[in-house]
């Protein structure tokens, strides 16, 4: 292991680490800031003072919310050309990318973090608990990345980050595209959605059956047409089915004629 891998496993920034503030509650993020302010205006003499007028203040974030925003200092970066599907643009931010009104991203490549290991310290130090959720994107571009890897992953486990691989520009653009598309639906759009109808249910319990998988299945119920008729078949006729073979139907013909307890 050469110095520059020394380095990276250096235990010395622990302690720093340590003390950069981690949220401890949901923080939003400043975008847009509306404030108010009650000014009193007295009358032309000693009478009764005038109604309040209201006035506005807003920050030059307002309505931006549609789009990510991009620190400037990641122009030229090849993974925005990947980011096609959703609006982006430049504005003065503390993280590389925010993506919500929460949620932002600081990008890294391991590369750059071999030569500047102390760089990714000071940017998560300096964004600080600005935002609930905190994702480091890290771009894999080094041979051999188990050493930055190990590093970059115990800093973000010391800082509560969240840590997101990509192997290319274009992997890291789609990972911050998704975070902006994703921003407002619910986890059951990432979760598995169960079968309706019978035939697919049919064919989701054949394919969790050990060695079965789902063309198995379907060529099973296209020559049985029935879970009955695969049950009452010989192992002979299941080894005729096409593509399933002497083991796969030794194995099924086991499963349905053996007791289930001794």
């Amino acid at each position: 292991m050469d110095s520059e891998d020394n380095a990276l496993l250096d235990d010395s920034f622990d302690d720093e680490l340590l003390q950069v503030d981690a949220p401890t509650e949901p923080k939003v993020a400043k975008l847009s800031q509306e404030r108010q302010e009650d000014v009193n205006v007295p009358g032309p003499s000693q009478g009764p003072a005038a109604p309040k007028e209201k006035i506005e203040v807003k920050s030059n974030a307002v309505n931006k919310n549609h789009c990510i925003l991009v620190h400037p200092k990641q122009r030229g970066n090849p993974l925005l050309r990947s980011i096609v599907n959703v609006p982006w643009e430049y504005d003065d931010i503390v993280p590389d990318y925010i993506v919500g009104r929460t949620s932002c991203v600081l990008f890294l490549s391991l590369k750059y973090h071999n030569l500047n290991p102390d760089y990714i310290h000071g940017r998560i130090k300096k964004l600080g608990n600005m935002f609930q959720l905190r994702v480091l994107l890290a771009q894999v571009d080094l041979r051999e990345p188990h050493g930055a890897l190990k590093n970059i992953t115990r800093v973000c486990l010391l800082t509560d980050l969240t840590l997101m691989l990509a192997w290319s520009p274009e992997e890291a653009g789609k990972i911050i595209e998704s975070y902006k598309m994703f921003e407002n639906r619910s986890s059951d759009w990432i979760k598995e959605r169960p079968a309706d109808d019978p035939h697919t249910k049919l064919l989701t319990a054949l394919s969790s059956i050990k060695h079965i998988n789902k063309t198995d299945s379907m060529t099973l119920l296209q020559n049985f047409g029935t879970l009955e008729n695969i049950m009452k078949s010989s192992e002979e006729r299941l080894v005729s089915c096409p593509g399933l073979g002497p083991r796969k139907a030794k194995k099924l013909y086991k499963l349905f004629h053996e007791p289930f307890c001794n």
